[in-house]
């Protein structure tokens, strides 16, 4: 079951990329602040949910203090999420999406640095070839025909562009702070055992996010702002897609399967590049092909060596 939850999360979580981008309007100020709040709001009753049911079926009661104590954990990747809608609305999917993967590639980085852990030759050598690809997008994207300046304003275009790497690296963050808290014998989680506590981790993310998504709602409400669920589609679909990939996750990495189904997610890239050129009609050019191939082929790389 573990493989069909791993291809289930990989396919949600790509559909939920092509709905952010589809709902993340750049004429639409507040977008990327609704697309956080929708997430928050349908993860929280995910979240309610899981907490309801644990109890009457198996007489589990999560122990509130495991909210707070994972708050750095949450903190990381909320922020990181709520960076990458803004810069949706005006970066192609088809380049923020492969930077944004590289949190892995930084993950692995930093828990060599951190956490005293070995990389490969390879893994270095797969780093490498994901690094060249990502400058060279940087520098394309500053140059020339794809010259983000011209449209947007030097200000904005190096905003908006920042988003990607920004979220990769308070991902990367999360992450690595995750094999601290995910690991049973040193974890600070109170009242977890091995089988439950990516279910604990994970509920607790999504409740901290419905925290933020009431917060949002409230400042947008006092912006005079009107949010309209019905013409908030795209923004729902992408919300449920990314909370439904959440739950199989939990699974396709439980039970010890977590190294071999880390190459399958990581494959999460590839399925939101082939969306986004199907239905978002995205084109880049010649050389921004070869530079997302290479920071693809990297993703991947670097995902099957550190699986092996």
């Amino acid at each position: 079951m573990w493989f069909f939850f791993a291809l289930a999360t990989t396919l949600l979580w790509g559909v939920a990329e092509l709905f952010y981008k589809k709902g993340a309007k750049p004429y639409e100020k507040y977008s990327h602040l609704k697309i956080s709040m929708i997430v928050g709001f349908v993860m929280g009753i995910h979240a309610i949910f899981v907490f309801i049911t644990s109890f009457i079926i198996g007489g589990e009661v999560f122990d509130p203090r495991n909210f707070y104590i994972y708050l750095p954990v949450t903190f990381c990747y909320i922020l990181s999420m709520s960076l990458s809608y803004f810069g949706m609305r005006f970066i192609e999917e088809s380049i923020s999406d492969p930077i944004e993967n590289t949190s892995g590639a930084l993950c692995s980085v930093f828990c060599v640095v951190f956490l005293g852990d070995e990389m490969s030759v390879w893994a270095v050598t797969a780093v490498a070839v994901l690094l060249v690809g990502v400058l060279g997008l940087g520098f394309l994207d500053n140059s020339g025909e794809t010259d983000r300046k011209k449209v947007l304003g030097k200000k904005m275009a190096l905003v908006a562009f920042a988003m990607p790497f920004l979220y990769a690296l308070f991902d990367a963050i999360g992450s690595t702070l995750d094999e601290l808290y995910l690991d049973i014998e040193i974890s600070p989680l109170v009242n977890v055992t091995e089988d439950s506590i990516e279910l604990v981790a994970n509920t607790c993310y999504e409740f901290s996010f419905l925290i933020v998504g009431i917060i949002i709602f409230i400042f947008i409400k006092a912006k005079g702002e009107k949010v309209e669920l019905p013409k908030q589609g795209d923004k729902i679909l992408a919300a449920i897609c990314e909370t439904a990939g959440q739950f199989t996750y939990v699974y396709a990495m439980s039970g010890g399967h977590g190294v071999i189904s880390a190459p399958i997610l990581s494959s999460v890239c590839v399925v939101s590049f082939i969306l986004s050129h199907i239905f978002l009609k995205e084109r880049l050019t010649k050389k921004q092909y070869v530079c997302v191939a290479l920071v693809i082929i990297g993703i991947l790389a670097l995902a099957i060596i550190e699986g092996e």
